[in-house]
């Protein structure tokens, strides 16, 4: 099959690219920028185009189908050629629903946890060496590329995004799998830009558990109340429910054991709220024939997804994490987890505001009390990212009062950031930096190699 990817430097197009390369078909690609680690990756394969840009002449009548990326625009010259031409026209994720009809679809939702959920039960599966497909969108080690495609692997995981699929598809990514395993990990308003309401957020859970296979699963987790009674109420009569709960655990000099049958195995993840995404996690690996202590001796080795409570840098007495935490209800849960973890450690967090949520001033007030856990408390946002995102202004003032959290400091300088975050300098601390973007590239990795260096 020849197929062209229209923004094809997307983390989740570039990987699909590669997968499709992999499994021999003939794929090409256009962007206005590539980023890495895409433009490597494509550059390895022979998959990097030879220009930046879009160029029409590429959209062909000989293409068996076009997939178009969230990047693109309604009006890009290659996607109006190949709607002229009538060419089959894919958003990602209705691609892979394609390329998995036949397969045994599990797909992992929620506003929060999915990525560390699909990451988990990928990496059980390979350590038991039972071949499976699948779509996340972090970089797990191991792995060279996150999509993998394949004629004869029965099962296939899929990060399931409530995100749009297309700028011409505008049903959220995880409608489009129709699963016969669902997990819900927990719902908490998000994408405001795109669900202005909760309730019209709260929508798009339903419809993806209707979605469901006629007799499939639907793995979710009782100790969110919002998802217990989504559940009870949308699932039909032939969908089997297996509700899951935080696991029985203790920590130990630092480090999280897992209690089962009076055994406790150790794992490198930490936090309730990573604990409750273990569970989901072995919920599902039942379901497909793992036994609990096979999942809890595969999770020992499980290093984390990139940039999910990722350790930067540690010494003695001094260590440093970078999450991917911004929406409210996350941010929360990763001081709680951090603090619980390092009770004795001093705990500065710092936050960067930059999707359209959080950058809301409407949606601010959402914030309120999410760092009550940590020591010191520090937020950063760029009026550049406000600018782009064209939305109005927004003041320390306003942010400090949504916090309502003593002593917050709030930072619009990259370079007033920087050297505030050395002068906090100092033994047995704990600095958790939490963001979806890169703090005004002041370069996290090497600021915290330098926070270890007493």
């Amino acid at each position: 099959m020849k197929i062209h990817f229209i923004a094809i430097g997307g983390s989740a197009m570039h990987n699909l690219a590669i997968a499709l390369y992999k499994k021999g078909y003939e794929v090409t690609g256009s962007d206005d920028e590539i980023f890495e680690p895409s433009r490597s990756r494509l550059q390895k394969y022979g998959l990097l185009p030879s220009e930046t840009g879009w160029n029409n002449k590429k959209i062909t009548s000989e293409l068996d189908a076009v997939i178009l990326g969230m990047h693109a625009k309604e009006d890009n010259p290659e996607l109006l050629k190949a709607k002229e031409l009538k060419l089959n026209i894919y958003s990602y994720p209705e691609f892979l629903y394609q390329q998995s009809r036949n397969k045994n679809r599990i797909v992992i939702g929620g506003s929060h946890g999915k990525t560390t959920i699909t990451s988990m039960i990928i990496h059980v599966l390979q350590y038991h060496n039972i071949d499976t497909d699948y779509m996340v969108g972090a970089q797990l080690d191991g792995f060279e590329v996150m999509v993998k495609l394949s004629d004869d692997a029965p099962h296939i995981i899929l990060e399931g995004d409530e995100y749009l699929s297309s700028p011409i598809d505008k049903r959220p990514k995880f409608h489009l799998y129709k699963p016969n395993i669902a997990l819900i990990s927990g719902i908490a308003w998000d994408h405001i830009n795109v669900f202005p309401t909760f309730e019209n957020y709260l929508d798009q859970f339903r419809i993806f558990i209707q979605k469901i296979e006629d007799y499939g699963k639907l793995v979710y987790c009782k100790e969110d109340q919002t998802v217990k009674k989504l559940c009870k109420e949308t699932a039909r009569e032939n969908i089997c429910k297996l509700p899951y709960g935080l696991p029985d655990y203790e920590i130990r000099n630092s480090i999280t054991y897992i209690k089962l049958y009076d055994n406790l195995f150790p794992v490198r993840v930490f936090g309730e709220h990573n604990l409750l995404n273990l569970s989901g996690g072995m919920t599902v690996c039942k379901q497909l024939g793992i036994t609990e202590d096979m999942f809890l001796e595969a999770m020992g080795t499980f290093k984390g997804a990139s940039n999910r409570l990722q350790m930067l840098a540690k010494s003695e007495n001094v260590v440093v994490f970078k999450d991917f935490a911004h929406a409210p209800s996350k941010l929360k849960a990763t001081i709680q987890a951090v603090k619980s973890q390092f009770p004795e450690k001093k705990l500065m967090a710092f936050i960067e505001l930059h999707t359209y949520s959080s950058l809301n001033k409407n949606f601010l007030a959402e914030y309120n009390s999410t760092m009550d856990a940590a020591d010191e408390a520090f937020v950063f946002y760029n009026p550049a990212a406000l600018k782009l995102k064209r939305l109005p202004e927004i003041s320390p003032k306003m942010i400090l009062d949504a916090f309502n959290k003593k002593n917050l400091k709030v930072y619009s300088d990259p370079a007033e950031l920087k050297t505030d975050i050395l002068k906090q300098k100092q033994n047995n601390a704990v600095f958790l930096f939490m963001s979806s973007a890169n703090f005004g590239d002041i370069e996290i990795e090497s600021i915290a190699k330098e926070l270890t260096e007493l």
